[in-house]
């Protein structure tokens, strides 16, 4: 059975994210603040995590990062209307989604739906991808480019590999946020852009011209065959 890690320190809106989880048939594992987050984490290996920003005694960013270091398990955030920066910072940190409160539990249920399924299947394939310099072990999960090794968080290796398999096709901005988010974000360019722009600073020996991910004015990227 699916375990999902609840870590919410509003009671109320904790115990209802229980019970709509487990009326899906999701087992559901719950903390209040980071730290008791990380510590289930830990303890409980759950399959996904929905994770509030605004925690006592460590922050969801906190959480994230610790999570991030040592796993590649789905993260979905949970924010605030408004808190756009928070939004790109959780992106930036390696979250695969985020749901805005207030927030409907359908919504929320289609997320961890589509999240789950985005890790059961996933974007890439086996094997080895080169292009030009850059290297890409699929099978290992490592970039290489020249001499110097990539770290890249789970959705940035999702991107970069579903470009290196279509070089120098010119690829929609729909066609790319479906294959790597599914087809309930499509209309959620942000989640592309600042996507993008994180992995263009690690990939790109000058992200402001880059050499690699090429962006085609209000289409969308193609990347550069050699």
């Amino acid at each position: 059975m699916t375990r999902i890690l609840i870590v919410e320190d509003e009671a109320g809106l904790r115990q209802g994210l229980e019970i709509n989880l487990r009326h899906e048939n999701y087992e559901t594992v719950t903390a209040g603040d980071g730290e008791e987050a990380i510590r289930l984490f830990h303890s409980e290996s759950p399959d996904l995590v929905l994770l509030d920003l605004m925690l006592p005694k460590k922050s969801g960013f906190e959480v994230l990062d610790h999570i991030r270091k040592v796993s590649k398990i789905p993260v979905i955030l949970l924010t605030a209307r408004g808190q756009e920066t928070d939004k790109v910072r959780g992106l930036r940190g390696g979250a695969d989604d985020y749901v805005t409160k207030p927030f409907g539990a359908e919504e929320l249920l289609a997320r961890v739906r589509a999240t789950l399924r985005r890790t059961e299947t996933g974007p890439v394939r086996a094997g080895s991808v080169v292009r030009g310099d850059v290297v890409i072990d699929v099978d290992r999960h490592r970039v290489t480019r020249g001499a110097d090794e990539l770290r890249l968080t789970p959705k940035e290796f999702d991107l970069l590999v579903f470009f290196a398999q279509h070089p120098g096709r010119v690829l929609t901005h729909r066609t790319i946020l479906k294959a790597i988010w599914g087809p309930n974000a499509v209309d959620q360019p942000e989640h592309l852009r600042v996507l993008v722009a994180s992995l263009r600073r690690k990939l790109e020996p000058d992200p402001a011209q880059p050499r690699y991910i090429l962006t085609e004015p209000w289409v969308g990227y193609r990347f550069a065959d050699e």
